[in-house]
C-alpha cells in the first residue's frame, strides 16, 4: 500500500516525530511507501508532494515545526477541492491518507470521510489541548514547559523591580496552557476564557499578596480571556488563519487596569508564537511517535474515519467526529487547584 501523509493547521512541536514514526512503521512494518503532501490539505488538492524515506526522516525527531510545512487550507472552500484530492490520490496510487492536525484539519478529514468516503485516519495535534476525545495532544507539553520557563524568568525581574508582570499566553477558547503553565510557574493569578475576568478579584488578590510583604506579582492570562463586561470575541478566520482583533491585546489591557487600580508598576509580556516553536519535549516526542505508529496500524486494518487518542496512558482510537463535535475546554476542577494560590 502507498499512504499519503499531511500536517495541517498551526505548526507544533512533535509533528516531525509523527512523520518519522509513520514512515518507519510503514516501511519496516508493512513494506508500504509514504508520500508526503505539502502545506496541509493544499497538498493533496494541488498535488504538492515529496517522497518520504527512512533516510530523509531518520534524524528529525528532535526538530520543531514540520518538514512537510503546513497551512490552514480548507478543500471545501476551493474549486472542486474534494474531487481533486481523489484525483491526486489516484495519480499517486494511494490507498489512504493520514492527516495530522487540530480541530480544523480533523474536521475536514471527518467531512471528507462522511460525505466522500475518503479513506483517512487522523492524528490529533494542538498546543491548546482543546481537541475532544483524547486526554492530551502532542505539542501541549512543550508549550506548557515554554510558559513555565518564561514565568520563572519573569519572577526574577518582577522581584528585582517590585513590579506586577502580566504574561499573556496562547489559548483562544480554552485555558489549558494558561492553567498548567501558571500552576507550574507559581503564578499569583490565572485568567482563562472559561471564566470572565472580574477585575476587582484580580486587584484584591494582588493587594492581599503585597500586604503580606510580597512586593511583586505574576498574572497569567490566556489570549482569549475577556472581561465580564466584554462581548464574546469573534472566532478566527479559518480559511486564512488570521486571529480576530478580539483576541489581541488582553495582556496589555489588563496590565493598564492593574496599574491604575493598584498603583503598582505593571508591565505585560506576550509570549506568542514562542510557545509553538523549538524542539519538542521528551513527552511530546514519545506521544507523537506512539500516535504515528498506531495511525499506520489503523490504515492497514482499514479502520478509516478514526482518530488516534490517548486515554489513561493507553493509545487507542475513536471516531474522528467525536474529536470535533465540541471543544474540550479547561477542566474547572483543575482551575480550583490553581485558585488555592490566588492572592
Amino acid at each position: 500500500m502507498r499512504i499519503g501523509l499531511l500536517t495541517g493547521g498551526g505548526d507544533c512541536p512533535g509533528l516531525n516525530a509523527v512523520i518519522r514514526a509513520v514512515v518507519r512503521h510503514s516501511i519496516k512494518g508493512y513494506s508500504s511507501e509514504v508520500v508526503g503532501f505539502l502545506e496541509g490539505w493544499r497538498g493533496p488538492v494541488d498535488n504538492l508532494s515529496m517522497p518520504l524515506t527512512l533516510r530523509t526522516t531518520d534524524s528529525i525527531i528532535n526538530r520543531g515545526g514540520t518538514i512537510l510545512r503546513t497551512s490552514r487550507t480548507n478543500p471545501f472552500k476551493m474549486d472542486r477541492g474534494a474531487e481533486r484530492i481523489f484525483e491526486n490520490m489516484e495519480r499517486h496510487n494511494l490507498g489512504a491518507i493520514i492527516a495530522v492536525g487540530g480541530e480544523e484539519t480533523c474536521s475536514v478529514a471527518n467531512k471528507l470521510h462522511k460525505e466522500h468516503n475518503l479513506p483517512v485516519v487522523a492524528v490529533p495535534k494542538t498546543i491548546d489541548n482543546d481537541l475532544n476525545a483524547t486526554d492530551f495532544s502532542f505539542g501541549f507539553d512543550t508549550a506548557v514547559n515554554v510558559v513555565a520557563e518564561a514565568i520563572d524568568r519573569l519572577h526574577t525581574t518582577a522581584e528585582s523591580h517590585n513590579r506586577v508582570l502580566v504574561c499573556e499566553v496562547m489559548g483562544r477558547h480554552a485555558g489549558w496552557i494558561a492553567c498548567y503553565g501558571g500552576i507550574a510557574g507559581g503564578a499569583d493569578f490565572i485568567l482563562v476564557p472559561e471564566k470572565p475576568i472580574v477585575v476587582t478579584e484580580v486587584v484584591e488578590a494582588i493587594k492581599k499578596s503585597h500586604a503580606r510583604g510580597r512586593d511583586y506579582s505574576i498574572v497569567v492570562v490566556a489570549e482569549g480571556a475577556r472581561f465580564d463586561s466584554d462581548k464574546p470575541a469573534a472566532d478566527s478566520d479559518e480559511e486564512n488563519g488570521n486571529r480576530s482583533p478580539g483576541f489581541n491585546g488582553i495582556g496589555e489591557r489588563l496590565a493598564k487596569i492593574i496599574n491604575e487600580e493598584t498603583g503598582y508598576e505593571t508591565r505585560a509580556t506576550t509570549l506568542g508564537h514562542i510557545q509553538r516553536g523549538g524542539s519538542p519535549t521528551a513527552f511530546d516526542r514519545v506521544l507523537a511517535t506512539r500516535f504515528g505508529v498506531h495511525a499506520v496500524d489503523l490504515v492497514h486494518q482499514s479502520k478509516f474515519g478514526r482518530m488516534v487518542a490517548l486515554h489513561g496512558g493507553e493509545i487507542t482510537d475513536v471516531p474522528v467526529e467525536d474529536a470535533v463535535d465540541k471543544l474540550k475546554t479547561l477542566d474547572l476542577g483543575l482551575y480550583k487547584v490553581a485558585e488555592v494560590f490566588f492572592g
